[in-house]
């Protein structure tokens, strides 16, 4: 582990969350939040810019910053959780993929994109919305945050950097940076190859053409303005053509760069605890601290480094388009289990997995069993499950059910919801005194489960022909093998001991393998082809199966 610098009181980024006195990461956070001695409301705060479509990954802040508000809050503070829209950064380059207000995903091909091309090196805020559904590119896609974050239950207020700018809100901050503009080039040549004695850091927009361009002339102070001539512009590895236009614009007519910016929130806004990727810790971070207290005279928030996590083994990535939207998540799995992904140690690095998601799920489902003492665990998970549960639920409920995930993904395979639930009671899954309640969340994972399938078109994702049997015609050969694998099925082996009978029974009955595989997914499936066939029959309700083999029902 890359360690980063701690500042003057001793936080490290890479520390703040390791205390071997606390089983969860963000109670040692709020230790070091409760520190800084800071008067109520405390303010958490993670921000973005929205250059394109809102992902899991944009979560690490929000949910990093949810779980130490939360602790904070049962402490007995009052607590803000802030989220910046970072909306008057420059767009950099074009995503390849983008999404509507209905979370459409959609290529650049669906959409104007050489207006999107016309509009790079302006800010989010001042590009019109491709899909002609916001006030702006960066209105947009705020808004698909922040309907993603209402989805998860989280109060969090979003901030638009554009809004603090033209609201004014930013002139002081603007103001001591140009006033103090030696000091500031000074410190950020520490940070930032380029910066010269010209260097003015401030970015005015073109009044002509709209660039944020950083030719500036002259600061004028007293006036709070600066002037300028709009210069080309290097950005996303492309330069972009300035207009050559000599202008003036207020403090409110542009932006501080990032380095600055970041701080200048802190200050605004009273920041006391930021989560940031690791792409920050090294350099933005001890920027940041530098300029926090050197330019503005304020002591940075407790920061926390977080580890990012990638997407089926690629990094996440809203220009490249790989991307899962917590909408698109949602249909896959409950809330509570998203938490549980985001409450897991900050610094190890993990893969989200689409294609393996019944194991998260079913590792939720055992941390839940360890809360109720259902299973047995070491006392270190034990203590873990006791402090962190609580938070993931919106209501402490012992008799709620969890139906397994990939017994869901059965259960889907039919549309018949008696029949789900019929099924489900028969093999133990739903106690007969279970609440109505919790019947309805249970089979509520089926259709989630039943989503996953068709997504990864997994070995679940076929239908079963269970209402009827299929119209099979069997040499006599093959159905006396099938009669003998319904006797192996019916004495409760299970499914790699029946994957290995279906062998050893079409060598006895002198079948072709791929026949004898291909007359069981006729059977069950009225197809030729299907899942492994011994573990998916042994998920299957064993009555049925039996009766099937036999060609009863």
């Amino acid at each position: 582990m890359t360690g980063g610098s701690a500042d003057s009181d001793g936080v490290d980024p890479y520390a703040v969350a390791s205390d071997p006195d606390r089983v969860f990461w963000a109670d040692a956070v709020a230790d070091a939040v409760e520190a800084r001695e800071s008067e109520d409301p405390l303010v958490v705060k993670g921000g973005v810019s929205p250059s394109g479509i809102p992902h899991i990954g944009h979560f690490n802040e929000i949910l990093r910053g949810y779980f130490v508000a939360e602790v904070l809050r049962e402490r007995g503070h009052d607590v803000r959780q802030v989220f910046t829209a970072d909306d008057r950064d420059r767009l950099r380059s074009i995503p390849h993929r983008l999404a509507d207000s209905d979370w459409n995903l959609v290529g650049l091909g669906e959409v104007d994109a050489g207006a999107l091309g016309r509009n790079l090196g302006r800010p989010y805020t001042d590009i019109p919305d491709p899909f002609g559904e916001a006030d702006s590119y960066g209105e947009h896609f705020t808004e698909l945050l922040r309907r993603s974050v209402a989805q998860l239950g989280i109060d969090v207020e979003f901030v638009s950097n554009s809004e603090l700018y033209e609201s004014g809100a930013f002139d002081e901050a603007v103001e001591r940076v140009l006033a103090n503009r030696e000091t500031a080039r000074e410190v950020l040549a520490q940070y930032q190859a380029g910066v010269d004695d010209e260097y003015v850091p401030f970015f005015p927009i073109c009044e002509s053409c709209g660039l944020l361009t950083e030719g500036v002339d002259a600061v004028d102070l007293a006036g709070r303005t600066v002037s300028y001539t709009c210069t080309d512009v290097e950005t996303g590895g492309e330069t972009i053509a300035g207009c050559g236009h000599e202008g003036v614009a207020s403090f409110r007519e542009g932006k501080l760069p990032w380095r600055f910016e970041w701080p200048a929130q802190w200050q605004h806004l009273g920041v006391d605890f930021e989560p940031f990727g690791k792409d920050h810790a090294e350099g933005s971070w001890d920027s940041g601290v530098d300029i926090a207290r050197t330019i503005f005279g304020i002591e940075p928030p407790v920061p926390m480094v977080y580890e990012w996590f990638t997407l089926d083994g690629e990094a996440l990535s809203s220009s490249s388009g790989n991307v899962v939207t917590v909408d698109e998540v949602l249909d896959l799995l409950e809330p509570e289990v998203l938490l549980y992904f985001f409450a897991k140690e900050p610094l190890k690095q993990r893969d989200f997995s689409i294609e393996r998601l019944d194991q998260l799920v079913d590792e939720f489902d055992r941390f839940e069993r360890v809360y109720f003492r259902e299973v047995e665990a070491d006392p270190e998970r034990q203590a873990l499950a006791d402090r962190v549960y609580p938070f993931l639920v919106d209501e402490i409920r012992e008799e709620r059910i969890r139906i397994p995930y990939t017994f869901a993904a059965v259960l889907g395979m039919t549309d018949d919801p008696a029949l789900r639930e019929d099924i489900a009671r028969r093999e133990g899954h739903i106690p007969e005194d279970a609440p109505d309640w919790a019947v309805e969340e249970a089979l509520g994972r089926v259709g989630r489960a039943r989503t996953w399938a068709r997504r990864t078109g997994n070995e679940f994702d076929y239908e079963l022909k269970r209402a009827e049997l299929p119209d099979v015609s069997l040499e006599a050969d093959t159905a006396a093998a099938l009669d003998d694998l319904a006797d192996f099925v019916a004495a409760g082996h299970d499914g790699e001991a029946i994957q290995g009978e279906i062998f050893a029974l079409a060598e006895a009955h002198d079948l072709e393998v791929g026949d004898f595989f291909a007359a069981g997914y006729r059977l069950f499936f009225d197809d030729t082809e299907g899942p492994k066939l011994g573990p998916f029959l042994a998920r299957l309700d064993r009555e049925f199966v039996v009766a099937r083999l036999r060609r009863e029902r």
